[in-house]
């Protein structure tokens, strides 16, 4: 039979291993890495002093509104991510905790995934340059479409790009901006055929869109949801599966008549 003391010190002797494993815990790297709201970039606006979308071979219009494409930040593939970290993204709901690989799929050095991600972005923006021509029946071959933005990669921005696009050649149609004058704020890829594909860490730029004055976000319909669950007071959601059901949406909310919601 075990003394008292003897129990006591075989209990410590136990634990120990324990105690070690939740220290190395604390400090080892862990295959996650932590998302926040990133910056918002108006494309009907500059940046860096460039206009973010330059058409030529038709006549363009001014607007006043804005189209803000958003996006998340994230700690960098080769950066440590400690329990930490992980426990903390948790609990707030200004960050989010998410698989290394979600993140960084086809993994690589920083300069090989930035490499990958503007090479996205690129095929996003001439996809946006297809699909608004396509919807105004204009030639590829007589209008010519620039897009510019500087330090951001992916292909979130493709929707966005395309309601830029169409607001400053045609508006709503009428001569008015396809915004209402409003700021409007969303993310989705889009297809040469317009159709509207979800993005992921929606959640996220949601948070970013009301901190910079949007009222309005265009979201990818699949992701309703993730757009619910941290969805920032007097922000309102607008599901969206197609370039043409995104114009029809903004259209709608001009004239106050009934707009899809999630």
């Amino acid at each position: 039979m075990l003394t008292r003391h003897s129990r006591l010190r075989n209990l410590a002797i136990g634990a120990a291993p324990v105690v070690a494993l939740l220290a190395v815990a604390c400090f080892a790297p862990l295959p996650f890495a932590v998302a926040q709201p990133g910056p918002t970039a108006n494309v009907l606006g500059n940046d860096e002093g460039k206009p973010v979308i330059t058409i030529s071979g038709a006549p363009t219009r001014p607007t006043t509104g804005q189209l803000r494409m958003t996006t998340i930040v994230a700690t960098g593939p080769n950066q440590d991510v400690g329990i930490s970290d992980v426990v903390d993204g948790w609990f707030r709901t200004d960050r989010a905790v998410m698989p290394r690989d979600s993140v960084y799929p086809g993994g690589g050095s920083e300069k090989e995934i930035s490499a990958h991600n503007q090479a996205q972005m690129k095929q996003s923006q001439d996809a946006a340059s297809v699909a608004a021509l396509g919807y105004l029946g204009l030639s590829p071959d007589k209008v010519k479409v620039e897009l510019h933005l500087a330090d951001v990669g992916g292909p979130s921005a493709g929707l966005l790009f395309t309601l830029g696009i169409i607001d400053k050649l045609n508006g709503n149609g009428s001569g008015e901006d396809l915004t209402g004058g409003r700021t409007i704020a969303g993310t989705g890829t889009i297809s040469d055929s317009g159709d509207v594909g979800a993005v992921g860490g929606v959640a996220l730029k949601t948070q970013a869109a009301a901190r910079d004055g949007a009222t309005v976000f265009l979201v990818p319909k699949a992701e309703c949801s993730d757009a619910e669950s941290e969805l920032p007071k007097g922000l309102r959601l607008v599901p969206v599966t197609t370039l043409k059901g995104a114009v029809s949406a903004l259209r709608a909310l001009q004239k106050g008549d009934p707009v899809p919601s999630c």
